[in-house]
């Protein structure tokens, strides 16, 4: 089997159905690729949900899994060690993806045989109108856009695609180790920062990642991710997680990370005033917020994250 459809799950089951509905629904061979539903314990219909699909799509390949160790990470670990597919394909249960996607991506690996990582263009689609405060690097934070252009190509090494929207072939985890299950997001909690930690043990191992710009995903997004409790939320938990990915790695990582976010806020300075110039003020300010938020996740720690450091220095 060529493909294996990973979706991960936790209580969206408004969403869930469209995002089953474009991967059973692929113009391509149904025998040669088969959909995996991870449901890390929702407590609302998404199972029987998936029941649903399976009886409607008989002559897919769909399989669904109940992970009880809660967290993000734990369930794409289950999907990836289940999965018999030789390439994984990340689709969020809250995205959706064109029919012609698996046949599309075939061509482009058989173009590039050398790939055994990809990335694709991520779409957001929002039930509200964007916000005043919406900029373009607040975009690929609340919405995860992402566009590289117009050719396949290789992406540079720190341009990397999310999990939602990565394609790599399985053998990659058996050689370089699963997702870290100290991040990613548990129940409530936006703490993530999985994918970030895997790529870069990818980048260290010479794994070169391509882009092919015609299997867009196109991710929902709801009006709840617009609001400002959501974005400060969000915004702090990036700061905590990248606390607790570098410190798991080492001290100096962790170091050479609150450089690079003194670096960041000179960035965040100079475009405010670029917003402010451009009349544009909410935006700017909504930067520095991001800024600040995430530099107070990375400076204050919490028992959890003194834990991590003692067990990967032991």
């Amino acid at each position: 089997m060529k493909f294996s459809f990973i979706t991960c799950t936790y209580n969206r089951d408004k969403y869930i159905a469209q995002t089953l509905k474009a991967v059973c629904e692929q113009t391509y061979d149904p025998l040669d690729y088969e959909i995996i539903v991870v449901d890390n314990n929702s407590t609302d219909s998404t199972a029987t949900i998936c029941e649903e699909f399976i009886q409607k799509y008989p002559n897919r390949k769909f399989r669904y899994f109940k992970e009880t160790n809660q967290g993000f990470s734990f369930a794409l670990n289950r999907g990836i060690k289940e999965a018999k597919g030789e390439y994984i394909i990340f689709v969020d249960d809250d995205e959706t993806i064109v029919p012609e996607h698996l046949e599309r991506l075939s061509k482009h690996l058989n173009n590039y045989p050398d790939a055994v990582l990809a990335g694709s263009p991520v779409i957001p689609v929002y039930e509200e109108a964007q916000p005043k405060w919406m900029s373009h690097f607040t975009q690929r934070l609340i919405g995860g856009y992402f566009d590289q252009g117009k050719h396949s190509k290789k992406l540079d090494a720190k341009n990397y695609p999310g999990t939602g929207h990565t394609i790599i072939k399985k053998e990659l985890y058996e050689k370089y180790g699963y997702y870290n299950t100290q991040l990613g997001r548990k129940a409530g909690s936006l703490i993530g920062a999985e994918d970030k930690d895997m790529f870069n043990r990818l980048k260290k191992n010479n794994i070169e990642c391509y882009y092919f710009p015609d299997i867009p995903i196109y991710h929902h997004i709801p009006k709840e991710k617009l609001t400002d409790q959501f974005f400060h939320k969000l915004t702090y938990s990036i700061g905590r997680s990248e606390r607790i990915r570098t410190l798991s790695v080492s001290k100096n990582e962790y170091r050479r990370r609150l450089f690079d976010e003194c670096i960041k806020w000179v960035a965040s300075l100079i475009l405010c005033i670029g917003y402010i110039i451009a009349l544009s003020p909410q935006k700017g300010i909504r930067l520095l917020q991001f800024r600040r938020n995430v530099t107070k996740g990375l400076l204050f720690s919490r028992d959890s994250d003194q834990s991590t450091v003692n067990t990967n220095n032991s």
